[in-house]
């Protein structure tokens, strides 16, 4: 009798998995199940899908001794495990009041009727235990088993006679435990399935925001303006299956493109109560239309933010009604969060600009009342002796002052530094007369440009305390030659030498309003261009020093020319 309750009821139990195989499929089934916020009508909809499949379970049982073999506890403890406790109770009471008033109730309709509303309960506990995600099988598996004890134990608690229960419960508690245990197994795997597609397709997501990220990036790293939503919303609506894609600000619509009709026009205030409500909330918000042809549009508004402020919306859009699900939230969201990052990106480099252009105008500063002021004395003992030189000085020192304020904060060409320091060494020269020789080994046709101040206090620093405390003076050469990595440039003096590592100390402990620092200039070099492009010094006492640099991508090299700086 058992061996035939088991055979019987794995037959009738193919056709409710068929079942569960089926809906696992439908794609409004899917996307309800995925949800991570069900409403309450989606719960009652799902009460009543569950409670019907329980119905079913009941209708393809196995009569035995006037009860029910049956694989009701199947779809209401599924129903519990994937839409909560709410529509675990609803299958379980819709299945168990069937159960309980249906003509073919017999002798365990009222404990059956109250076993299913349990075991639609457990569905609902383990909805807690297991979430959106995938569900450890072996969880499902021993509560149905734990279940069906419990149903075995209502049925000779509340049936009768009691003999009859007993004789009941043992044709029934092994093919039911087993065979609903079995069905059960099978179920989860396919709602596994659903759960693997998601993740699946939310990694699919992940790299498609991750590359719109990628190409959107020179153009919000500049920051959040119409021409770079405008590149942005191109990028999205070509890359993602998108039908509409807008960007705004707090107060005007910056972008919009895509192929559905829509009152968001670049240049127009945001006139809609959803888009201000997220930018004044700071929370996302799904929109449906309907249009004149019943179909409609949905969208999805997401805040963009800097830091802890909203500064605008990311805005998706699709045709139909309710057609953003999921997937499009979690990549508006994931947008929204990756161009957030960027434009906070965007605020940082812009205050670092700001930072070094504030740092070389302090340089600026540093240099010219110091430089001024030894200028301006030469000069003036030349009026006397060589008006000629002294005009010629005087030319220098104008050309000096007229290119650093030409080229404040922005890259220089190689050579248009080097003038630059041959009129400061004009008048360096005039000062120290024969004690300061300087030669220049610049190749010809370098590519390269460099900040402006890099050199200039490089070779001040040389003729300050490498050739000045030397009585017979000394040698400066400047040069700049084509090497692998882009273009050397070094500074080269046969003065005092020093202690290199000492130096840079005194540096950072007398701070910079001391001196033009070596420090300062490293420390902005390696900004530039990477912690291996500092600065690099040798220093030998009473042989001199070399302070050089690589700049990175020069173009063709060229060949090397000496000159003879004429005072």
């Amino acid at each position: 009798m058992i061996l035939e309750v088991i055979d019987n009821l794995a037959n009738k139990l193919g056709i409710l998995i068929m079942l569960v195989f089926f809906l696992s499929r439908v794609r409004v089934f899917k996307k309800l199940i995925l949800k991570k916020d069900i409403s309450f009508s989606e719960r009652i909809i799902l009460s009543l899908i569950f409670g019907g499949m329980g119905i079913m379970g009941t209708y393809y049982g196995i009569p035995v001794m006037g009860s029910i073999a049956n694989s009701r506890i199947i779809a209401v403890m599924i129903g519990g495990i994937l839409g909560g406790p709410v529509v675990g109770l609803g299958a379980g009471l819709i299945a168990g009041f069937h159960r309980w008033v249906i003509d073919i109730g017999g002798i365990t309709a009222l404990a059956c009727g109250i076993s299913t509303v349990i075991q639609g309960a457990i569905g609902g506990y383990l909805h807690k235990k297991v979430g959106n995600k995938m569900i450890n099988i072996w969880y499902p598996v021993s509560a149905v088993v734990i279940a069906e004890i419990i149903e075995m134990f209502l049925i000779l608690a509340i049936a009768t006679p009691f003999s009859t229960a007993v004789a009941l419960v043992k044709i029934i508690i092994l093919p039911m435990t087993a065979i609903n245990s079995m069905g059960m197994m099978v179920s989860i795997i396919f709602v596994n399935n659903i759960y693997g597609e998601q993740e699946k397709t939310a990694a699919m997501n992940a790299q498609l925001a991750l590359n719109i990220a990628n190409r959107t990036l020179p153009f919000l790293r500049k920051g959040l303006n119409s021409i770079s939503a405008l590149r942005t919303t191109k990028i999205i609506h070509e890359m993602a299956d998108i039908d509409g894609v807008a960007i705004t600000d707090r107060k005007t619509v910056l972008s919009y493109s895509g192929n559905i009709r829509t009152n968001l026009y670049a240049d127009n205030a945001i006139e809609d109560a959803e888009i201000i409500n997220s930018i004044m909330t700071g929370k996302h918000t799904v929109v449906t239309t309907v249009g004149s042809n019943g179909m409609g549009q949905t969208a999805i508004v997401v805040p963009l933010r800097e830091r802890h402020n909203i500064i605008g919306t990311l805005i998706l859009f699709k045709n139909g009604k309710d057609s953003i699900g999921w997937v499009e939230a979690e990549l508006a969201m994931g947008l929204a969060q990756l161009f957030s990052t960027q434009l906070e990106l965007s605020k940082i480099d812009e205050q670092a600009r700001l930072l070094s252009k504030a740092e070389l105008q302090a340089l600026q500063a540093q240099i010219n009342p110091h430089f001024l002021f030894n200028a301006l004395n030469t000069i003036v003992s030349y009026c006397r002796i060589s008006p000629e030189i002294a005009r010629k000085l005087l030319i220098d020192l104008g050309d000096i002052f007229r290119n650093n304020l030409n080229h404040c904060g922005e890259d220089i060409d190689l050579y248009t530094e080097i003038k630059n320091i041959k009129s400061y060494l004009n008048i360096e020269k005039a000062r120290f007369g024969s004690r300061l020789n300087v030669v220049f080994e610049v190749e010809e046709g370098l590519n390269c440009t460099i900040p402006p101040l890099l050199l200039q206090p490089l070779v001040e620093n040389a003729i300050k305390h490498g050739l000045t405390p030397k009585e017979e003076g000394g040698t400066v050469i400047i040069g700049a030659r084509g090497c692998p990595e882009g273009t050397h440039i070094f500074v080269r003096d046969n003065g005092i030498g020093f202690d290199a590592e000492s130096l840079m100390l005194n540096e950072e402990t007398e701070g910079l309003n001391k001196r033009i620092g070596l420090r300062n200039i490293d420390r902005r070099l390696k900004n530039l261009y990477g912690m291996d492009h500092g600065l690099r010094i040798e220093s030998k006492f009473g042989r001199g020093t070399q302070i050089s640099m690589v700049i990175p991508d020069t173009g063709d090299f060229g060949t090397v020319y000496e000159e003879e700086i004429i005072g």
